[in-house]
């Protein structure tokens, strides 16, 4: 009866689990997508490393998707099986509910240390693998592609100008260039088509020109020199690309180990020891806090008799997300100095487990106890309060009354 029990949980739980962490991380990929797509248009670089910086930070969306995944896995399971009565079948047989926690516990476990092994360890590198490729993108290193019907800059003293780019623009048409030497000279260049050739310093490459038009001046010419071709050679010399920084300048960026080396050393300044201290206790609050959700999941999934309401999933959402914005605020607190790192991030914490352990006690071990059937009958009055102050009541009362 167990082992059935267990495996039957275990296909409940599973797909919404499944479905949720898949969906939720897909909405904030898409989301995220967009604001990339035109980050890199606008900085001239290839669509391509598009998808190496969404790929760096699913690790980030999986911190928070994994919990609100296991919490809405388990609520809809025992959701399912409260509507459909074979929750109280199960309790009448004799299965307590800590008894049917058991397969949520194992998939707590499960997803807690998956998930400690993402926010400690495969996140920060992440975080900083996404952070060199916006500073590359920036930089131009990652070969950004010149913007048609735009000025741009080769270099401190070229401006390059074209009409249209083919070939992942390499040919270029209606070309415009203006180089400035630093004594003065200046070169104006008009051509009708153009094309960039390697050469053997990786510092240099030639821009060659066919069918245009060239205008050299320097302060010594008394008038300038003006010259047609066929075909003209320009070096260009490519800009000098900074190294980015190394990994750890911030704390997302460091592993847990690494955290706990700066924030208990003693040679570390104070600044950045409580900011150290801040994130290792905000990383490991918000995986400890996923040993509770199993709770919160049971206590809000059991509607009341002869209710199908569907509040406890929209509570349950809410609550998971609120404690995570306030441990994001600890964060700041205790990274500033201004409350102690270890009391900011494990006072919410604990005055969350009291709140959950409430909720699931009234439910499993207080007879008739119904701690969402409370929260119902409060939306009630508030709703009834709300209708009240806009008028929707007398309104009613005046179509009930019979007409005279």
């Amino acid at each position: 009866m167990g082992t059935l029990t267990d495996r039957y949980l275990a296909r409940l739980i599973v797909v919404p689990l499944v479905a949720t962490l898949v969906l939720s991380a897909m909405l904030l990929l898409l989301e995220k997508m967009l604001r990339l797509f035109d980050f890199v248009v606008s900085e001239g670089g290839p669509v391509g490393v598009v998808w190496r910086m969404l790929a760096n930070t699913i690790p980030e969306y999986l911190g928070l998707g994994i919990p609100i995944g296991l919490m809405l896995g388990i609520l809809l399971a025992f959701r399912r099986l409260a509507l459909s009565s074979e929750l109280d079948t199960l309790r009448a047989v004799g299965l307590s509910y800590g008894r049917l926690l058991r397969v949520p516990y194992m998939f707590a476990a499960a997803l807690m240390a998956l998930n400690l092994g993402i926010v400690g360890f495969v996140q920060p590198y992440a975080e900083y693998a996404y952070d060199s490729l916006e500073f590359e993108l920036r930089s131009g290193a990652l070969g950004a592609s010149i913007k048609v019907g735009e000025f741009n800059r080769l270099g401190e003293r070229m401006t390059l100008r074209v009409e249209r780019s083919e070939d992942e623009g390499r040919d270029l048409h209606g070309v415009f260039v203006r180089a400035e030497a630093s004594d003065g000279r200046t070169l104006a260049v008009t051509a009708d088509q153009g094309t960039f050739l390697a050469t053997d310093d990786p510092d240099t490459i030639i821009l060659r020109l066919t069918e245009g038009r060239l205008v050299h001046d320097s302060p010594s010419y008394r008038a300038p020199r003006v010259l047609s071709f066929e075909r003209h050679d320009l070096p260009i010399d490519l800009p000098t690309i900074e190294a980015f920084r190394g990994r750890g300048d911030d704390n997302d960026e460091l592993t847990i180990p690494e955290l706990v080396r700066i924030g208990g050393s003693d040679e570390t300044p104070e600044e950045l020891r409580n900011r150290a201290r801040a994130n290792f206790h905000f990383r490991l609050v918000e995986v400890v806090m996923m040993a509770l959700l199993p709770l919160l999941a049971v206590a809000l999934a059991v509607p009341p008799k002869r209710s199908t309401s569907g509040l406890g999933i929209f509570i349950s959402i809410v609550m998971v997300v609120t404690y995570h914005k306030i441990n994001q605020y600890a964060e700041q607190m205790g990274a500033q100095g201004r409350i102690d790192p270890t009391l900011a991030l494990w006072t919410p914490f604990v005055v969350f487990a009291a709140l959950i352990v409430w909720m699931y006690w009234t439910l499993a071990h207080k007879p008739g106890g119904q701690p969402i059937g409370a929260l119902e009958r409060a939306f009630a009055k508030v709703a009834k309060a709300i209708g009240r102050l806009l008028g929707f009541g007398r309104r009613r009362r005046r179509r009930l009354q019979p007409a005279e």
